[in-house]
């Protein structure tokens, strides 16, 4: 038994709500290192870099955030941390630098306003994930951010599902755009119809065993399961069970759901699947994904008529007090009362009608997270990175953001779409094997000196046909990296294929 197996064994995580409460009163130090790890079951994260500092990461199922929470979000960073709150690549909020001390107060404003903390951390299903635009696009089949909302109500303080063998990611949308990483998902519903002889219906086709880390990206494969909206919730949870029974728990780095379907192959899988829903599975149906990617970032068409949604590119995904405030009165002012947040680390206003747009876009906060962003900064992904990561091993947002304003003039501004996607580590909370080029982030012995260095990819892809991008450069000294990928980007702008021009680049680097 791994020791991570013995702490669950001991006590489940969500049994240490208690002991939280005591280390407030009695202090950071002395919180004992198993408890160190089941406090992320309550989404509080000891940061060892900035010891008596916490990270919380919260839920906001499909991205879905209403105003009254946004300025929750604000308050609770100008009150207890440093004015700053990150998106993550899974929509969901990360908030920094409180102490201990403020965490039941923390608690009690979440709760106020509806927001959950509970299982972001360790071995449980992480935020699920839904298309930004849901309920409003044009182009979404079924709205399916009720099944997100409901299923993770369902999880959320619940120990059926507080003890898997390693954390599960889940995404469940009914957009055709492919602006949701499903291929990279442990459980992905995707939009599909199936036919018979009396009907047409709409819902999704299930995909199992999609990854990032953990030996690197692997896209998920289909199980050949079509369900409804009305049947999304049980078979999602079915699914859960099958994994929390049955997975690998004898190594860390084997426990992700693929490894047990390459252990069992589909059919096994899903015949348990369909003994543990007890009525027989439909086969999947015609996959209704289109090829492309959209990110709705900009301004969108919405269903409604004179309606439209105003995509704001956040850099690096980093986001001051100020800005959140900002964003709920705009959302009130303009919108619908609700920001939505994207799985590029980027905001959506939606509900905006057409003769307000002039107004908004004249609004001071557009200077600073632009509807028209150039296509570096517009792609640019980044995960948290050393200092406030306990694994990351490079300084991923800096890196990111100096590379991301050096190509801003030198990219033309209406070329391809470009994705730069930065990983501090191996463990790839920044996707960089789905982006057209990716980094993770490393250490070398160079000289007499330990560097911070990455590792290069390239001509990764989500979608239907998704791809692992393919290793280009290894040990690049992070110095050298603005120069690769200048290299990289100004051949992707000019139409050439990165798998294929990958060979100039690294004889250009060595």
């Amino acid at each position: 038994m791994n020791k991570f197996e013995q702490i669950k064994a001991d006590k489940d995580g969500l049994d240490v709500l208690p002991d939280i409460l005591r280390y407030a009163e009695e202090g950071w130090e002395a919180i004992t290192e198993d408890d160190k790890a089941r406090m992320k079951w309550y989404g509080l994260f000891f940061r060892k870099h900035t010891p008596g500092f916490f990270m919380m990461r919260l839920r906001i199922p499909n991205g879905i955030a209403s105003a009254e929470q946004l300025r929750a979000l604000a308050d609770i960073t100008h009150d207890f941390g440093r004015e700053e709150m990150d998106i993550t690549t899974r929509q969901q909020v990360q908030l920094r630098w409180f102490r201990i001390e403020d965490v039941p107060t923390i608690f009690d404003r979440l709760r106020g306003v509806g927001i959950e903390h509970r299982q972001t951390g360790m071995d449980n299903i992480r935020g699920v994930m839904g298309c930004a635009l849901a309920g409003l696009s044009q182009h979404e089949l079924v709205n399916a951010s009720p099944v997100v909302r409901s299923l993770s109500r369902r999880l959320a303080g619940d120990k059926a599902f507080s003890n898997l063998p390693r954390k599960f990611n889940v995404s469940i949308t009914g957009c055709v755009e492919n602006c949701v990483p499903a291929a990279s998902q442990d459980l992905a519903l995707v939009p599909a119809a199936r036919e018979t002889a009396h009907e047409r219906k709409l819902g999704f086709n299930v995909h199992v065993g999609g990854k990032m880390g953990s030996g690197g990206f692997t896209p998920t494969r289909p199980l050949n399961v079509f369900v409804g909206p009305e049947q999304a919730e049980e078979v999602s949870a079915q699914i859960i069970f099958v994994f929390r029974d049955n997975g690998l728990r004898e190594s860390r780095s084997k426990a992700r759901l693929a490894f047990l379907l390459d252990e069992w192959g589909i059919e096994r899988f899903r015949a348990e699947l369909e003994a543990r829903c007890g009525w027989e599975l439909d086969p999947a149906g015609l996959d209704l994904r289109r090829t492309y990617e959209a990110d709705h970032v900009g301004v969108t068409p919405l269903r409604e008529r004179d309606r439209y949604a105003v995509g704001l590119a956040v850099p690096v995904g980093r986001l001051s007090a100020t800005q959140v405030r900002t964003l709920a009165d705009l959302s009130e002012a303009y919108g619908d009362g609700t920001a939505r947040f994207t799985p590029g680390q980027n905001v959506v206003l939606t509900g905006v009608a057409g003769a307000h747009l002039r107004a908004l876009f004249d609004e001071p906060l557009l200077v600073q997270l632009r509807l028209d962003p150039p296509p570096s900064v517009r792609g640019t992904v980044a995960c948290t990175g050393i200092g406030l990561c306990d694994l990351a091993l490079t300084d991923t947002k800096a890196h990111a953001l100096a590379v991301a304003r050096q190509l801003e003039h030198m990219l033309p501004a209406s070329g391809r779409p470009l994705s730069i996607h930065w990983s501090g580590c191996p463990a790839a909370c920044g996707n960089h094997q789905a982006a057209d080029i990716g980094l993770q982030g490393g250490k070398a012995r160079i000289g007499d000196q330990v560097e911070e260095v990455y590792q290069v990819f390239v001509g990764g892809r989500l979608g239907p046909a998704a791809r692992p991008g393919q290793q280009l450069l290894a040990q690049v000294p992070a110095a050298d990296v603005p120069r690769i990928v200048e290299q990289l980007a100004t051949a992707h702008a000019n139409g050439a294929n990165l798998l294929e021009v990958g060979a100039t680049v690294v004889i250009g680097a060595a």
